[in-house]
């Protein structure tokens, strides 16, 4: 019997990078027909792909995936971009579901911000009878206040009914943390809690533990191909530093919290006792809406010999750059949303066996440590976050190798893929099973 044909719903996708890209492809390589309607990608320098637009590339194969992309208006550097953005999405998706004649046999809505988006899968959802699953990666309202600084009644009022509406309408609800379902099950609609499963996000398979000199190989190999001179010498300056390095990796936006560097830099650079010691170095590994805001930063505050900037990369070269560093870095802004998140770029990290710095609460600070995989301070504390950076430093290799191999195993023990895509397969079999019997509400509708 051929498996089931699964319709993803997600405004981002390849050549974007998220971590939807390799759920699609491995469901691919279990058997599963997968085709993904997206939008043409512009995440996260705010501009169309070279290659894509509006007429060009619409329809494509990736690994086995079929790609449909409807039109957006492309996010820009702005709040009302970014607006345009999601609500551009969301329309095409209407006027996408009143004409497609594709038919599968489940939705699958991967909802990165904006929730708007869930709306497309929800109505396929109803007009062909078929399961909808929802992946969270952001819980809404709560999202838009926090980035926006909104609370009026008025415009967040529609938006919880938006999502209320959304998670009545839902078979089940996949979220990120443990948190989250908290969160969900207690919003002041009833969500069944058998409706809600934490469902962690897992590393690619090419995230892994790198020797320090295959690493230095295939960075001096990604400098050599650089086109740009500017690029070329970076990393080539990343080779040859002697400094502890501290790398972080993603997109540089308000959320990330990244503002805590320059100042944490500007601590540490005034305590060094010999000018002559290497000293700690900041690698940044990304792009986003926030990093001239944030290089501005690192100008004020007269750090610029302490950070290496690197622009955003393959996610497959990341481990290459992580074993080239001492340490990795992550951080939030700090908000009571942010507390129940887990972010993404935190289990790659321990895939690759890294020892892990964060200035987060919450989640991360409980996971590192249940781990004992790094050292974490509080959210937005400069001084805190120094001291953990040079007691970090002050450790010996072994020292930092260990938190490392815990960190590898937490996550083989906690974020395993084949164990979550088979949990998943399960969820799958279940609903297709209560659908075709006539036995769920939603699906007799």
């Amino acid at each position: 019997m051929s498996k089931p044909h699964i319709l993803i719903v997600s405004q981002h996708f390849f050549p974007e990078s998220f971590r939807i890209n390799d759920i699609a492809k491995e469901w691919v390589r279990r058997g599963y027909r997968v085709t993904v309607l997206t939008g043409i990608p512009n995440y996260p320098q705010g501009r169309f792909y070279p290659e894509y637009g509006l007429t060009r590339k619409r329809r494509e194969t990736w690994n086995g995936v079929e790609i449909l992309r409807i039109p957006v208006i492309p996010r820009g550097h702005s709040t009302p971009g970014m607006v345009f953005d999601s609500f551009s999405f969301a329309l095409s998706g209407f006027f996408w579901n009143l004409t497609t004649r594709l038919k599968a046999d489940l939705v699958f809505s991967f909802e990165t911000s904006p929730m708007t988006q869930v709306r497309i899968g929800c109505r396929y959802s109803r007009r062909h009878h078929v399961p909808h699953f929802l992946y969270a990666q952001d819980l809404w309202p709560e999202n838009v206040e926090m980035v926006t600084g909104i609370h009026s009644p008025l415009v967040i009022g529609p938006i919880d009914r938006m999502v209320d509406r959304i998670y009545r309408e839902t078979d089940r609800i996949f979220v990120t943390s443990p948190s989250f379902v908290e969160a969900v099950t207690g919003r002041r609609i009833t969500v069944p809690g058998e409706k809600v499963h934490y469902w962690p996000q897992y590393a690619e398979e090419f995230y892994r533990p790198m020797d320090r000199e295959e690493a230095r190989t295939k960075v001096s190999g990604m400098a050599e191909s650089c086109a740009e001179e500017t690029q070329r010498e970076v990393l080539r300056r990343l080779l040859s530093d002697d400094s502890f390095k501290i790398v972080f990796t993603g997109n540089i936006g308000a959320a990330q919290g990244l503002e805590i560097l320059p100042g944490t830099a500007e601590i540490l650079k005034r305590a060094r006792q010999d000018p002559a010691h290497p000293g700690i170095r900041f690698v940044i590994v990304g792009d986003g809406r926030n990093r001239e805001h944030f290089e501005g930063a690192i100008r004020e505050h007269g750090v610029e010999d302490c950070f290496l900037l690197i622009p955003r990369q393959p996610a497959d070269r990341i481990p290459a750059l992580l074993a080239c560093c001492d340490a990795a870095f992550l951080s939030f802004a700090d908000s009571p949303l942010w507390e129940k998140t887990i972010p993404a770029k935190l289990q790659s990290y321990m895939a690759c066996a890294m020892p892990i710095l964060a200035a987060a609460g919450g989640e991360t600070a409980r996971i590192l440590l249940e781990a004992d995989c790094g050292l974490a301070s509080s959210t937005g504390d400069e001084a805190a976050l120094a001291d953990a950076i040079r007691r970090m430093a002050d450790m010996t290799d072994d020292e930092r190798h260990a938190l490392g191999r815990n960190a590898r195993i937490y996550c083989g023990e906690h974020f395993d893929k084949h164990r979550l895509m088979d949990e998943m397969d399960r969820f799958f079999e279940e609903s297709l099973k209560t659908c075709r019997t006539g036995r769920k509400q939603h699906c007799a509708s």
